[in-house]
């Protein structure tokens, strides 16, 4: 495996596959009412940074930093294709996510994700995130779970 990780454009042919197939996973988790997408025209604006892992030439995963005001940074769209798990790509792409928002002087990482997705607990877990209340303006449900980050000093 030949395994890089980089800022691209969401607004490509493999992105919009990748962003499609994580779509249809939320969908099986969690009811189409509580599922927070962002679609790639979305994460193609200025406020927000698409990392892409591709395998040799494949896009295998994603994960993207969408900032909000009050240094707050959100954690966005993280997929890994079931061909790759198991291989700590997610663990990477979080890793690019929060050295860029240090990088900005961001001062908070938080993220929403479903409350039967226990793999992403995990990669969120073990790069240091905690869970806390909602976050944002999240609806607090049974369906979300949050985590959060502090970043400073």
């Amino acid at each position: 495996m030949s395994l890089t990780v980089a800022v691209e454009t969401p607004l490509q042919d493999e992105v919009r596959t990748l962003v499609s197939e994580l779509n249809a996973v939320l969908l099986e988790l969690t009811p189409p009412e509580h599922c927070h997408h962002l679609t790639v025209e979305q994460m193609a604006d200025d406020s927000t940074t698409v990392f892409i892992a591709r395998d040799g030439c494949a896009a295998i995963a994603c994960g993207a930093l969408k900032r909000h005001g009050d240094g707050i940074g959100e954690v966005k769209r993280m997929y890994t294709r079931p061909s790759h798990r198991g291989r700590k790509i997610g663990e990477q792409i979080v890793a690019r996510i929060e050295a860029l928002a240090r990088s900005e002087g961001l001062n908070r990482l938080v993220l929403e994700t479903g409350d039967r997705h226990h793999a992403a607990w995990k990669v969120y877990e073990n790069a240091g995130f905690t869970r806390c209340g909602p976050v944002l303006d999240y609806p607090d449900v049974t369906w979300s779970v949050f985590y959060e980050k502090k970043l400073g000093a």
